[in-house]
């Protein structure tokens, strides 16, 4: 497909480094070598993630007394910002100015 694009025409059509056909670009020593980097930096990942820290009868439950303390100061720092109770009586009081028992 290439040779035919070079041969019948001078260049690749459109913009050179996208599209359908555009110039098939040249793997280096440095893109080798940092994909092999990165596939030996996920198989580490790999290894240390399949040896778990903590067996499953430790880990079941082992921060329940965290998480209750802190669903605590959650609610406390709610309640903290909570406003105190309004009545009624608070709104109306001062349509009540006149009125007494005797009248």
């Amino acid at each position: 497909m290439f040779l035919t694009l070079n041969l019948l025409r001078k260049g690749i059509p459109g913009k050179q480094w996208i599209g359908k056909h555009r110039r098939p670009r040249l793997v280096t020593w440095q893109m080798k070598r940092n994909t092999v980097k990165h596939l030996e930096r996920e198989a580490e990942n790999e290894y240390w993630l399949s040896r778990p820290y903590m067996t499953m009868e430790q880990e079941h439950g082992h921060a329940a007394e965290r998480r209750a303390l802190n669903w605590q100061k959650l609610k406390e720092s709610k309640l903290a910002n909570f406003p105190k109770h309004k009545y009624i009586d608070d709104h109306l009081s001062h349509l009540r100015i006149t009125k007494t028992w005797s009248s």
